[in-house]
């Protein structure tokens, strides 16, 4: 049997290594090995029968494939420096990475993998915490065929509802999904303003959230209820779905590379200004949905609504 390791334990990372983790028990395979810069993190997961391992490297030269989920590139970029130069070899391993990182990033880390042997996959996903706890990730794959083949049955209705094949090519999966957070971000604001919307001119949240979940799919009635339960500002001592600087980070990535095709992204602009407005008034603990709160201010409303924390 392979053994499989996960590094990554955020909120995204943690449900989609516990979903991994009871397939592997249920298949009666070598449970997960996971290490984390947190471990506490990884304590649901070993209640699982996950196998913590404190170090990246050790988990590496343990590992057949080694599946990352972390926070942006320079973590990945740094994970992969440290398994290239542990000394253990990396032949034949393949690498899994389900963060979303630049294209650039890809090609870096299928170059700097290539020399000693080991494959690179680039595998992020579509879908926040309560999809990825339901295991219904969308999930597109680039990179060689083989390592492909071995990896999607471990995504495929495990962690994931669907897997978008990208070819050979690990870049091209990040740059998909680029170009799917450009309709994620404006949703999250097309959202947040159809319901600042209804609350200012006497309507209600509660039919706007209702329609927008049966007129505009499941996705669309999930950012409305991150913004009608509070969540998109959680408490200060909880973690958010999906951290605000996160999404800044990703739509950063898409103007970057859109300014250098030539392409104009001007929905996705205002609601990066609105994210960084709403980090900069309410700190770091907001939810990527958070432009919400500032959507408010700019109705005269407070930041605040009355189910998330007030401060």
């Amino acid at each position: 049997m392979t053994q499989i390791g996960w590094y990554g334990l955020g909120s995204m990372g943690l449900a989609m290594a516990s979903n991994l983790q009871r397939h592997l028990a249920s298949k009666k395979a070598l449970n997960l090995l996971y290490s984390n810069r947190t471990m506490s993190r990884g304590a649901p997961l070993q209640s699982l029968g996950g196998i913590p391992e404190t170090s990246f490297e050790k988990l590496v030269s343990r590992c057949g494939i080694i599946f990352t989920m972390v926070a942006n590139d320079s973590v990945l970029q740094t994970l992969l420096s440290s398994a290239v130069n542990s000394g253990h070899s990396l032949a034949d391993k393949v690498f899994v990475d389900c963060s979303t990182v630049h294209p650039d990033t890809v090609t870096s880390a299928v170059a700097q993998l290539k020399a000693p042997g080991a494959s690179f996959l680039s595998a992020p996903v579509f879908g926040g915490n309560p999809i990825a706890v339901d295991g219904k990730l969308v999930f597109a794959i680039g990179g060689p065929k083989s390592a492909t083949d071995v990896v999607k049955p471990l995504i495929q209705d495990v962690m994931g509802r669907k897997v978008i094949e990208c070819g050979e090519d690990a870049a091209k999966a990040s740059l998909l999904k680029i170009a799917g957070n450009i309709i994620t971000v404006n949703m999250m604001e097309a959202v947040g303003e159809s319901q600042v919307f209804a609350e200012k001119t006497g309507l209600g949240t509660g039919p706007m959230e209702e329609l927008i979940g049966e007129a505009f799919g499941a996705v669309a009635g999930g950012y409305s209820k991150r913004l009608t339960t509070g969540a998109y500002a959680p408490p200060l001592d909880s973690r958010p779905g999906f951290g605000v600087s996160l999404a800044i980070k990703d739509a950063k990535h898409a103007m970057t590379m859109a300014e250098a095709a030539g392409v104009k992204l001007p929905g996705l602009e205002v609601a990066r200004e609105n994210m960084e407005a709403a980090r900069d008034y309410a700190g770091e603990c907001l939810d990527s949905s958070s432009m919400y709160g500032v959507l408010r201010q700019k109705a005269g409303l407070e930041f605040w609504n009355a189910k998330s924390r007030q401060g």
